[in-house]
């Protein structure tokens, strides 16, 4: 999976604010994401982000 800093993913389930789209903020061995609802940032593994991703939005330059 093609998954850059700045790409914006929407995941399978929501967020408890009710946001599902992530702004990418860090990618590796595991992924640094910021909720586009709320602000709050998650360190996840490269794994467990992958599976619950739904689709990819890329970043706009």
């Amino acid at each position: 999976m093609d998954v850059r800093v700045g790409d914006i993913l929407e995941l399978k389930k929501t967020h408890p604010c009710g946001s599902r789209q992530w702004q990418v903020l860090r990618v590796g061995m595991d992924f640094k994401l910021r909720c586009l609802g709320c602000g709050h940032e998650l360190m996840t593994t490269r794994v467990k982000a992958e599976k619950s991703v739904k689709r990819i939005l890329p970043r706009e330059d």
